[in-house]
C-alpha cells in the first residue's frame, strides 16, 4: 500500500507545532501501525532528518504506552485494541491518515506524538493503592472470601492500563473513567475497604486539580477504552465519593 501520512510535528511543549505530510509506500497489510511508522522513521533517518517521536514499550496492548489520535479515533479504527494492535489492513491503499497526539490541557505535548501523563500517576499516588502491614502479621489473601461478581468486576476494572484514550476521545476531556476504574477494582475487594473514603476523596480531588473536564455521559470513552472498561465504574465511583463526603470515619 501507498498512503499519505500527515503527522503533528511539535519540537517541544513551548513549540506551536503543525501537522506536515510524509509518503510512505509498499507497506504490507500485515504490518501493525507502529511497524509502518518504524519503517517512516529508518527512512527520514537514512535521510538525515529528525525522527518522529511517538510513545511505545511493550507492543503488546499491556502497557499503555502507545496513544495516537488516528483519523479522528483513539487508538485508529478498530475497537478493544491499542495503536500497536492496530494492522495496516484496515487502511486502503491511497489511504491519508490522520495522526496526532492525545488533546487535553492535563496531557502537555512533549514531542510530536508523545505526551506527558504524569497526571495520571499523581492520581494513583493520592489514592490508588492499599496500604499493608508488613510486619509479618499480614493476612493471606487467600484467607478473605470474596463473592466470585464483586471478584470478576474488580478484575474488569484493573484491566484499564491507563494509556488514556478516555480522555483523548471525550469532549471535555474527562479522566473520569480512569479514575474510576482504579477506584473501582479496589473498592470492591474488602483489602480496600480500610481505606476507601479517604481514596475516593482525594482521588478525585486530585483529578480536578490535574485539570481534567467533567463527564457529561456521552460515552465515548467506552466505546474507545481498548479494554472495555464500563461506565458502570463511574456510577460506583460517584457512589463511593459521596458516601465519603457526606460521612466521617
Amino acid at each position: 500500500m501507498d498512503l499519505t501520512l500527515k503527522i503533528w510535528r511539535q519540537k517541544n511543549k513551548d513549540d506551536k507545532g503543525s501537522m506536515q505530510s510524509f509518503q510512505v509506500k509498499d507497506v504490507s497489510p500485515d504490518s501493525s501501525f507502529l511497524e509502518m511508522l518504524d519503517v517512516l522513521n529508518e527512512d527520514l533517518v537514512n535521510k538525515g532528518e529528525v525522527p518522529i517521536a511517538f510513545d511505545h514499550d511493550c507492543r503488546e496492548g499491556i502497557c499503555g504506552m502507545c496513544s495516537l489520535y488516528i483519523n479522528g479515533e483513539a487508538h485508529g479504527p478498530d475497537r478493544a485494541i491499542t495503536t500497536c494492535q492496530l494492522h495496516m489492513r484496515k487502511f486502503k491503499d491511497g489511504d491519508t491518515i490522520f495522526i496526532e497526539p492525545w488533546r487535553a490541557n492535563a496531557f502537555p505535548v512533549v514531542k510530536d506524538l508523545v505526551v506527558d501523563r504524569g497526571a495520571f500517576d499523581r492520581i494513583m499516588s493520592a489514592g490508588g493503592f492499599v496500604s499493608v502491614n508488613t510486619s509479618g502479621n499480614t493476612q493471606d489473601a487467600n484467607a478473605l472470601p470474596i463473592p466470585k461478581d464483586d471478584a470478576d468486576t474488580a478484575f474488569d476494572a484493573a484491566t484499564c492500563i491507563g494509556c488514556g484514550a478516555c480522555v483523548a476521545t471525550c469532549k471535555n476531556a474527562s479522566a473520569m473513567l480512569f479514575v474510576s476504574a482504579k477506584v473501582s477494582q479496589l473498592a470492591l475487594l474488602p483489602q480496600g475497604q480500610v481505606e476507601a473514603k479517604r481514596r475516593a476523596i482525594h482521588m478525585v480531588e486530585q483529578m480536578d486539580h490535574e485539570g481534567f473536564g467533567n463527564c457529561t455521559n456521552t460515552g465515548a470513552c467506552e466505546v474507545e477504552c481498548p479494554k472495555g472498561i464500563s461506565l458502570d465504574n463511574i456510577a460506583r465511583m460517584n457512589r463511593e465519593y459521596l458516601s465519603a463526603a457526606v460521612t466521617s470515619d
